[in-house]
């Protein structure tokens, strides 16, 4: 539960073991936030067999050394369906910036890992070219809340949303207020899982009705409606 009060809010995902050098992650651990700047393309450099998935920085960066940097400030980790470790349940040796993510098969009950990706978090030039959908706002809060999460959002509007966007911004229907400043608690507000507002945990027990739009990379055939190149700097945006 985040509750947005700044006036620009930058929210994204850190490892679970933030501060462990070395030990087993409990998976129960599964809240990820800190500041962040944009997010590089998803890197698969090795698979769970043998002694486990190793997709580590220095491996990274070795062969693919102009699409990383060598400083990350965040990393987030996918099994290759989409789970993060906590959902697939298991135990992580390393999931950090400066070695990057380690999956030992010996640390698993059924003995494998697995098989997982990576990003990481990196400030200019690694990112590419910013790219908006069109607003989306498939709900409002006349029930239990606002919900206009990514996944609802794929659903509703098939292909106007990249698999995995960078940024997400949201604002309010009526008067275009940046959700940064409303003052109101949030329960998801990332580009990984989109936003959610539950009437419940706000002071006046309800919501504002709020709409959202995601940036993406700038690839050629994607095929979203609406979507232009955004080369300002961003601003009011959770990442």
């Amino acid at each position: 539960m985040i509750q947005l009060l700044s006036l620009v809010v930058l929210a994204g995902f850190v490892s679970a073991h933030d501060g462990q050098e070395h030990g087993i992650v409990d998976p129960k651990v599964c809240s990820y936030h800190d500041i962040t700047r944009c997010w590089t393309s998803w890197f698969d450099v090795d698979n769970e067999f043998r002694s486990g998935d190793y997709e580590t920085l220095s491996n990274i960066i070795s062969r693919y050394p102009s699409k990383i940097c060598r400083d990350p400030v965040d990393i987030e980790a996918r099994t290759l369906s989409g789970l993060t470790p906590c959902e697939a349940g298991d135990n992580i040796y390393r999931n950090d910036v400066s070695v990057g993510f380690i999956c030992r098969n010996e640390d698993q009950a059924d003995g494998s890992c697995s098989n997982y990706r990576v990003r990481f978090s990196c400030y200019a030039p690694y990112c590419t070219e910013t790219c908006w959908t069109s607003w989306f706002s498939r709900d409002d809060p006349t029930g239990t809340g606002d919900w206009e999460l990514l996944n609802l959002l794929k659903s509703s509007y098939p292909g106007r949303i990249c698999d995995s966007p960078r940024y997400i911004e949201a604002v309010t229907v009526d008067s275009l207020t940046s959700a940064a400043i409303t003052g109101e608690i949030y329960d998801v507000f990332n580009p990984t899982e989109g936003f959610h507002c539950d009437n419940s945990k706000q002071s006046d027990g309800v919501c504002r009705d709020y709409k959202v739009r995601f940036g993406c990379p700038c690839v050629y055939g994607y095929s979203g409606v609406g979507v232009e190149p955004d080369r300002s700097k961003t601003s009011n945006l959770t990442k």
